[in-house]
């Protein structure tokens, strides 16, 4: 092992510049990673673009990674090994002490880092994580093809779980970027009838090869109205974050149906009253998921050969691997590399 490493640290919000640092000990309970990818999600601009509250600078940034075990501290599980495949998202590890921690809500621990915000993540060679936050990955599963669904993947899936739909029911995925492209798949897989709302006709082939049974372009129909036609929705997921745009399709909700969110608006999200009591609505959120259920989230993909469409660039760059996945213009997740 090398003595030093690189990484691509936030210096100041919009900076993001290649520095080598002396590679870390793994203190206890914790595990030093050899990143071998980490996906570009859009909640890195909370560090990147200092949108988010309370980050210290410089700070590492991504929460999609997936490496190998360098080195172990002391009191880390026995299960654990140098050279062992593992991932982290962006629950950083929990504490096994909280109160939500003692219900076995390790999801909604208080006292976890966050990875690539709270402490250093995955856009370098080497990290430090908690051994409680590590997803065993499979052999099976590429470190490309493993990190975006350490966040995206784990979001929509679990998201997916949690609602109340059953197979055949229709389910409206809203947003279909880096997160609705798998939520489409996932949806279509857990069998319901799947209705894809986006904007534009030049994607109606994707989304239809990624398991929409129905695609509605906002820019040519009205949503709402087109759902409607349908039976009415028992589940829309949107995993936008324009709490504008969501509002509106509530709407299109069939009585006792459910809003389930994943998209974290800057805004509040304004919801109709009478409508909500009158029809008995719900809304629900959904953050991401306990390593066990990441570990499932990857079996699933597996066995339903649920992949990411990824493009990718090397660490070297970072800068325009962010740029490219904030135009819009990736299909439909980034992903750095680490050369040896």
């Amino acid at each position: 092992m090398n003595a030093t490493y690189k990484a691509m640290q936030v210096t100041a919000p919009g900076q993001l510049e290649l520095v080598e640092r002396p590679v870390p000990t793994p203190g206890p309970g914790e595990v030093l990673i050899r990143v071998e990818a980490c996906g570009i999600c859009g909640a890195d601009a909370g560090v990147i673009e200092g949108m988010e509250k309370g980050v210290t600078y410089p700070r590492v940034p991504g929460h999609e990674v997936v490496g190998t075990i360098a080195a172990i501290g002391e009191a880390a599980p026995g299960y654990l090994r140098v050279g062992q495949r593992v991932g982290v998202g962006r629950l950083g590890g929990h504490c096994n002490e909280c109160a939500s921690c003692r219900q076995g809500l390790f999801n909604l621990c208080q006292n976890q880092p966050v990875t690539g915000s709270s402490r250093d993540g995955g856009y370098a060679e080497y990290m430090l994580a908690r051994a409680t936050g590590l997803v065993a990955i499979p052999d099976a599963l590429s470190s490309l093809e493993a990190a975006p669904l350490l966040c995206a993947g784990i979001a929509t899936f679990n998201a997916l779980k949690k609602s109340r739909a059953q197979a055949g029911d229709t389910v409206v995925i809203q947003g279909l970027g880096g997160l609705g492209h798998l939520a489409l798949q996932y949806a279509n897989k857990m069998g319901f009838r799947v209705v894809a709302v986006g904007r534009g006709e030049d994607i109606a082939q994707e989304v239809s090869a990624l398991g929409a049974h129905v695609y509605i372009d906002t820019h040519k129909k009205d949503a709402v109205t087109e759902i409607k036609a349908l039976g009415g929705a028992d589940v829309i997921l949107t995993t936008l974050t324009d709490s504008e745009a969501v509002a509106p399709l509530v709407g299109a909700l069939s009585p006792r149906g459910q809003l389930m969110v994943v998209g974290v608006g800057r805004e509040p999200l304004p919801l109709p009253p009478g409508m909500m009591v009158g029809r008995e609505l719900s809304v629900s959120g959904a953050i991401t998921g306990t390593p066990y259920e990441s570990e499932k989230t990857l079996d699933f993909s597996l066995l339903t050969r649920v992949k990411a469409w990824t493009e990718k660039l090397p660490l070297e760059q970072a800068p325009q691997a962010y740029q490219r996945m904030r135009s819009g213009k990736v299909k439909f997740r980034m992903v750095l590399v680490m050369t040896p």
